[in-house]
């Protein structure tokens, strides 16, 4: 099925998932010291929300989890801000030209860094007639046990205040990467790439000209075999009226016309 949007064809039926599914097993990946998701039936009494127990005609689980530390989510400036804000309220637009960009960070000292050069040369690589509203950054090595691993404690690479500053001025209003934070694991609490990217001076007294609108998605995973380039990205997240969601990036290849 073939759609025209935001002056792209693409094909509708060969979505490309770059989320990570959510799930109660060992191999459900973990960030921020915390335990696996749970999905359980819910007991009133002897009734079992599970039709496997023959107690019940439907499936009825409550699922206890946490965006930012078990998979793929969205999350809007209210994640580091004094006062509330929703990522169902700042995410009102969903499909956006997104740039895929693969990227190996440096190493300095301990750490390993995405640095501004490495971004900027990257995203100057591919050129578009429309403008980039969305950066996908993939990082390598790129192996499968990304779906799986578990963080915490593992000081993973993070994104240079530098480049973060040179996405925001380049006018991307989405950020994607394939790691549990865009910050170092820790960090004293400083969230230097955070406040960069959506402008943030002041967690207790917003600035005017702070992102509202702008998103970051964590915990992303794009195979080896999706090349780097312009794709159509769909968003989508679900309403919690919270500062981050579990979300569903899908990337469309495109077509200009």
């Amino acid at each position: 099925m073939l759609a025209k949007i935001n002056n792209f064809e693409i094909d509708l039926s060969k979505p490309i998932d770059i989320s990570i599914p959510l799930t109660n097993t060992d191999e459900n990946p973990i960030a921020w010291y915390i335990e696996k998701p749970t999905i359980e039936p819910v007991v009133f009494g002897e009734w079992i929300g599970k039709v496997s127990e023959g107690k019940s005609s439907t499936n009825f689980n409550n699922i206890f989890f946490n965006p930012h530390g078990h998979g793929t989510h969205t999350e809007c400036l209210g994640h580091i801000t004094n006062n509330f804000y929703s990522i169902n309220q700042a995410l009102k637009q969903f499909f956006f030209v997104a740039q895929l960009i693969t990227i190996e960070p440096e190493k300095l000292g301990d750490d390993l860094v995405i640095t501004k050069n490495q971004v900027e040369k990257a995203i100057n690589a591919w050129t578009s007639s429309a403008k980039t509203e969305a950066l996908i950054i993939r990082t390598i090595p790129n192996q499968k046990e990304k779906k799986s691993r578990k963080y915490s404690n593992t000081n993973p690479p993070y994104v240079s205040e530098e480049a973060a500053i040179f996405i925001r001025e380049s006018e991307i209003q989405h950020l994607l990467i394939d790691l549990p934070s865009v910050d170092k694991e820790h960090d004293e609490g400083k969230l230097l790439a955070h406040k960069a990217f959506w402008n943030v001076k002041d967690t207790l007294h917003l600035n005017s000209d702070a992102r509202l609108n702008a998103t970051i998605t964590e915990m992303i995973f794009v195979p080896n075999e999706i090349a780097d380039g312009n794709y159509l990205l769909n968003l989508q997240i679900a309403s919690f009226e919270n500062d981050a969601s579990p979300s569903k990036p899908i990337l469309y290849s495109v077509l200009f016309f």
